[in-house]
């Protein structure tokens, strides 16, 4: 069977969308290992399924490479955003999606063609040191100190509705990540693994970031790794409550306010086409 897909991408986090409206997959595990196949497939960080709610405008279904479900695409309810406007499926700038770790807002911004060119979504409230989201995490542990390979990390807890860990470096252009992301994942701490986010400090108003994902390794970019490395530094009193963060593939802007986190950031649809599932 053919499935209609749009390939998109948020500062180079890409994922293969399809519209659950019209499309059906009825293992979308299995199809996303299949799809994020970069030599096999069309090369993503996983699926999107957009889907019909009875909550919300739209209901996000999100899949990583390895085909395990995830709660929470920052960088991916951006792309959603961007698709049901672009594709006719509603014609309102503010919309809420349905996602695994709640009702999500965004605000749509046309560019001169009427395309969406960027999107800003409430990412809810951090969490810190959320036994719900990591279950073995002490409690009021903030930081977490944990030992991988040669050298020990304090790693700041946080929950955007999904499990991150951030602890900070001095240099992240250099850092070994593919040695010590998947180390991180497989403590005790973590049984559900984690997302581990390794931060660099640049300013009050600016920091950089390089991702260990879990299902995916190390990508170009994650949005709720961005939300929960500025609320954890944030929280430190390290950086303000608006600052940028620098990834592989871009930058996204977070603003903590009072009902929550704020993440601003492009949305960039790259092709579309047909694959057999």
């Amino acid at each position: 069977m053919k499935i209609r897909f749009s390939k998109m991408h948020g500062i180079g986090n890409d994922y293969v969308y399809v519209n659950g409206f019209t499309e059906t997959i009825t293992d979308p595990a299995a199809a996303s290992i299949k799809v994020s196949d970069r030599h096999f497939g069309i090369g993503s960080d996983g699926l999107i399924l957009i889907l019909p709610s009875q909550v919300a405008d739209f209901r996000m279904r999100m899949f990583n490479a390895d085909g395990s479900e995830g709660k929470m695409c920052g960088n991916g309810i951006r792309c959603v955003g961007k698709f049901v406007y672009d594709m006719g499926l509603t014609n309102k700038t503010e919309v809420t999606v349905e996602t695994l770790a709640g009702i999500r807002k965004l605000v749509l911004y046309p560019g001169m063609d009427n395309k969406i060119e960027k999107v800003r979504v409430w990412m809810g409230v951090p969490r810190f040191s959320d036994r719900e989201d990591i279950p073995d995490l002490p409690e009021k542990r903030f930081p977490v100190t944990l030992t991988a390979h040669d050298r020990s990390f304090d790693f700041y807890c946080v929950s955007m509705g999904n499990p991150h860990a951030v602890t900070m470096v001095e240099n992240t252009d250099g850092f070994p990540v593919d040695d010590y992301g998947p180390e991180i994942q497989k403590k005790p701490i973590f049984p559900e693994s984690v997302n581990v986010e390794f931060v660099q400090l640049v300013s009050r108003t600016a920091i950089k970031m390089r991702v260990y994902e879990r299902g995916s390794g190390e990508t170009l970019a994650c949005g709720t790794g961005a939300c929960a490395s500025a609320a954890a530094l944030m929280r430190l009193g390290l950086i303000d409550r608006k600052a940028e963060v620098h990834l592989l593939g871009g930058t996204l802007e977070i603003d903590w306010q009072e009902d929550g986190l704020y993440m601003t950031g492009p949305a960039t649809h790259v092709f579309d086409g047909e694959i057999e599932i």
